[in-house]
């Protein structure tokens, strides 16, 4: 008999003699402790007859169902704080932007003058540049409705000959049919532009909190960085500053680079707008350029609208002209500017951006389609870099 045996009849015999319990009674609690003894070393030995790839996809996908809960619930809360959301994005956008700047200035100068001195040039500039885009949308007015005017006849007669041969009752009753939408939807085109009136209060108010954020961003950022942290455990401090460096430094190199991206794109736009004579070519170089902030799609976008215009101010040769500017910008953006601009900021495939671009339109409209990739960027880059070891120097400077 060895040792274990003997410890369990002494067990079972202490039981008897005290009278707690009967020998039948012993005997089922020994029973129900050798089952579970088993069953124990049996879940140990992985004898559970559970496929291995099982047991992986089950813990994956119950930690995917809680990731996607509070992505989810993240969302929820964005879309009732969107406009908070959207003002925090410009202001870090800004910032990305103008802190240089600031910093410049500031070796010269006061850093608080040098903040306000460079927020408020930058906005001076902008609206000084919307000015002059509307002072030419007016003054161009007339006669552009008049080249508009021509221009549909011109577009009539030109699909009414080859070699589409459209006949001409067919285009009569589609615009009868437009003139009769626009008369029955009369009212609803007037709330629209009521609504869209409150709307631009509320992107107003937007622009204010986003203005009044960069201006303490801008001046201290280090300093709300550093307050953070020290919210932090003291072991959760040293993760957090290498992912809010990396997640800084991606940031504001993707910001940089669109803005050269897209003032390239608009550059090239407006000389061949200018050179062909096409109406409005200012006002379509800066739709051209707030176009370019959203990848791939965007450029086409506004030169299609500049396709329209030209065709019904200059006939359909130069639509063609301009319309083949889409394939000559697009194969520029995709195949120079964005490897030798973005690559060292972005590391991310094409299809990945398409992606992001068409799933950020879907879940908040165009604002979704312009900070889609910035935020797939920033998170790609925290992952990586959690993933890999912690840099020896500078743990706790500031991400800004």
């Amino acid at each position: 008999m060895n040792d274990g045996s003997r410890r369990s009849h002494r067990r079972r015999m202490r039981y008897v003699v005290l009278g707690s319990r009967s020998a039948r009674g012993v005997r089922a609690v020994a029973r129900a402790r050798t089952a579970g003894t088993a069953i124990r070393r049996a879940a140990e030995r992985d004898d559970v007859p559970v496929n291995q790839g099982l047991r992986v996809a089950a813990a994956y996908a119950w930690r995917l169902l809680v990731l996607g809960v509070a992505v989810y619930a993240a969302f929820k809360i964005l879309g009732r704080l969107q406009l908070v959301a959207v003002a925090l994005f410009l202001a870090l956008v800004v910032t990305s932007v103008l802190r240089p700047l600031a910093d410049l200035l500031a070796r010269r100068m006061p850093r608080s003058l040098a903040v306000v001195v460079s927020v408020l040039g930058s906005l001076v500039l902008m609206l000084g540049l919307l000015a002059l885009v509307g002072s030419q949308v007016a003054g161009e007015s007339d006669q552009l409705g008049q080249q508009f005017a021509g221009g549909i006849g011109r577009i009539q007669r030109w699909l009414e000959g080859p070699p589409f041969r459209v006949r001409h009752t067919v285009l009569s009753n589609f615009q009868g049919k437009v003139r009769t939408y626009l008369s029955e939807h009369r009212s609803t085109l007037i709330s629209s532009a009521l609504s869209g009136a409150g709307r631009a209060v509320e992107v107003l108010t937007g622009a204010v909190l986003a203005l009044f954020c960069s201006l303490f961003f801008i001046h201290s950022g280090d300093r709300f960085w550093h307050w953070f942290q020290g919210l932090l455990p003291e072991s959760a401090r040293d993760p957090w500053g290498r992912a809010g460096r990396v997640a800084w430094r991606t940031f504001a190199g993707y910001t940089r680079g669109i803005i050269i991206v897209a003032a390239t794109n608009a550059v090239l736009v407006g000389i061949a707008l200018f050179a062909l004579r096409v109406p409005l070519a200012l006002p379509l170089t800066l739709l051209e350029f707030f176009a370019a902030f959203i990848p791939l799609v965007g450029s086409p976008i506004a030169l299609a609208v500049a396709t329209v215009v030209a065709l019904a101010s200059r006939g359909p040769v130069i639509a063609l002209v301009v319309l083949a500017m889409i394939v000559v910008v697009g194969q520029i953006e995709g195949h120079v500017l964005h490897p030798l601009v973005l690559s060292w900021a972005v590391r991310l495939h094409p299809v990945v951006v398409a992606l992001s671009v068409i799933s950020g339109g879907i879940l908040a409209g165009v604002i979704g389609a312009v900070v889609a990739v910035p935020m797939v960027s920033v998170a790609w880059s925290v992952i990586s870099e959690i993933r890999t070891r912690p840099a020896p120097d500078h743990p706790g400077r500031s991400p800004a």
